[in-house]
């Protein structure tokens, strides 16, 4: 048996990847973050047990594969937007391996992907931002050294900002002094799913836009220029010097 890791995508159950839906209908067994998957990603499933891990501990989680393992039955352990960003599968592996259980990673649409789709807007334009950066605000799990915020924002990019939605003013705060007030921002809720949400603003406003609304949660920040740029130049992709 294997225990297939599979990104579920944002929200839009379609947009789980073929092999990822392949997965979740022929698994026997499905272990889902119900809080984060939204049923719809399930259907059309075939599985002997279907068990949301959101009040689960990690051994308890464990516990379940264990259990599938001994039975010969295949496991579709389902994450949200891409497993590999902040999906918590590392301890998971590690204690596959420790047990000598066969896994393997389904990559997924991540929830930046699905923000930027949500905006119609590329995150990388030429002369104004050729790097993304990927991080979160820092409040239960410290960051490491070097990775503050305002460490990272002094490099001007592109940036999507994970769990820091109610935590907006004082991210704002650190951002400001290295992109500026003008510098537009995009909070989005749950995007892809059907009750998206989306404000638009400067660092200069986005926080009192935020605070008009109940988005508390589940959302992501983007944050730089390339989101309002108007007039830069063209890439060289489809440029005429490639005849």
């Amino acid at each position: 048996m294997t225990v297939f890791f599979i990104g579920a995508g944002p929200g839009d159950p379609e947009l789980i990847t073929v092999k990822g839906q392949r997965l979740v209908r022929s698994c026997r067994v499905i272990l889902y973050a119900g809080s984060l998957v939204p049923p719809a990603v399930l259907e059309g499933h075939c599985a002997h047990q279907v068990v949301d891990t959101a009040p689960l501990t990690l051994d308890e989680i464990v516990a379940l594969l264990e259990n599938a393992h001994a039975l010969g039955y295949d496991v579709a352990r389902v994450h949200s937007g891409d497993p590999s960003l902040y999906g918590a599968i590392g301890e998971q592996i590690r204690r596959l391996r420790e047990l000598g259980i066969p896994y393997e990673v389904v990559p997924g649409v991540t929830a930046t992907a699905a923000c930027a789709a949500a905006l119609g807007s590329e995150l990388t334009l030429p002369g104004i931002s050729q790097t993304l950066i990927l991080t979160r605000y820092a409040t239960k799990t410290s960051m490491p050294e070097g990775e503050a915020l305002g460490d990272l924002a002094r490099h001007r990019a592109t940036m999507a900002v994970h769990l820091g939605v109610r935590h907006i003013a004082r991210i704002v705060e650190e951002l400001r002094p290295h992109y500026g007030d003008d510098c537009p921002v995009a909070v989005i809720y749950r995007a892809s799913w059907p009750d998206e949400e989306r404000v638009t603003g400067t660092l200069a406003d986005i926080v009192v836009k935020v605070r008009a609304t109940d988005i508390e949660r589940t959302a992501l920040i983007l944050v730089g220029h390339v989101l309002g740029a108007e007039g830069f130049a063209d890439s060289r992709l489809y440029g005429a010097s490639k005849r």
